[in-house]
């Protein structure tokens, strides 16, 4: 496996800045995001994809530095009521599978998305309870009306550029759960999987390692994020998991997000490092940094360190000792 890093969390420094700091740091990929909710500081789409010298510039920038990249990510809501985000989000994702067909990058990260309730809805609505029965309605409503037949184009795209699709199991997306990744999988194409953060696992009630198996068997474990969470038994107690409080209320908070290690031990990432090997994802550990204890810079470096000391690197030998 390869360490690598979302690199949004450079967005301050240059393209080239970051590229320098990223392969001083020791790591072997980067993960760019080209536009959505992670913006798009290091990845100019539209001039890259007008023009085959600006992308040749570009690979040369990330792969004279010894790195490749690992993924474009373009994480949005293309099924939002929205209209105007869900255009935004869908031309985006579109443009970026074309892009990275074209520069040899074999993942696009995104989201699956959350539509309304109706289709003359101006919000969109994530329903968690089959009861009282009207949510159970909206879900099916939504599955079938809006994101299985979007999602259909856009694997039927992917596959026409060989590109594998990473939706990110995150809460407040109708794709959260490794069910309903492998239930979208179904309905749609083997284009469609997972960009797996355990840290999103974590706080849903989720072990990881299990999600990971679950994924891995299924041969539907594409892309990985390294991010940890702490879980505060006390504030679970009284808000519960599904903790409504902004994320700058860490004292009150059920669960914040943490730098690798900061939130479960290094031997719990140690087995999540050993299933992934086990069930055959052998691609990139891509560090993403959301740690509201701590610097970009310090959280960012405890991850590396971290990382290293667990990541499975090399290939296994043959069983010498049999």
């Amino acid at each position: 496996m390869k360490l690598g890093v979302f690199t949004v969390l450079f967005s301050q420094k240059s393209f080239e800045d970051m590229l320098d700091y990223v392969a001083k740091s020791g790591l072997n990929t980067v993960e760019i995001g080209t536009g959505g909710y992670p913006g798009n500081a290091h990845c100019p789409l539209d001039e890259l994809l007008e023009s085959e010298e600006k992308r040749k510039t570009y690979l040369e920038a990330v792969e004279s530095r010894g790195l490749s990249i690992s993924a474009f990510s373009c994480h949005g809501n293309p099924i939002s009521p929205d209209k105007a985000f869900a255009k935004e989000s869908h031309e985006t994702l579109v443009k970026t599978i074309k892009l990275a067909a074209l520069m040899g990058v074999p993942v696009v990260n995104t989201f699956s998305g959350t539509a309304g309730d109706h289709e003359g809805a101006k919000y969109p609505n994530w329903p968690v309870a089959p009861w009282p029965n009207e949510y159970g309605d909206v879900l099916k409503w939504q599955w079938e009306e809006k994101l299985i037949p979007y999602w259909k184009e856009i694997a039927a795209l992917a596959e026409q550029h060989h590109i594998k699709i990473g939706l990110e199991l995150h809460g407040g997306f109708l794709v959260h759960t490794p069910y309903t990744l492998l239930k979208l999988r179904e309905a749609t194409s083997d284009a469609i999987g997972a960009n797996l953060d355990p840290s999103h696992m974590w706080w849903q009630g989720i072990e990881p390692v299990g999600a990971i198996k679950i994924l891995g068997k299924a041969g539907a474990l594409y892309h990985f994020h390294a991010k940890d969470t702490f879980l505060d038994q006390d504030n679970i107690n009284m808000y519960g998991l599904t903790d409504m409080q902004p994320y700058g209320k860490i004292q009150t908070r059920a669960w914040n997000f943490r730098s690798v290690g900061c939130g479960h031990s290094l031997q719990e990432w140690s087995d999540m490092m050993s299933a992934l090997r086990t069930y055959g994802y052998d691609y990139v550990v891509s560090i993403e940094h959301e740690d509201p204890l701590m610097s970009i810079e310090e959280g960012f470096q405890r991850a590396v360190k971290n990382l290293n000391s667990i990541l499975i690197k090399d290939n296994p030998t043959e069983l010498w000792w049999v």
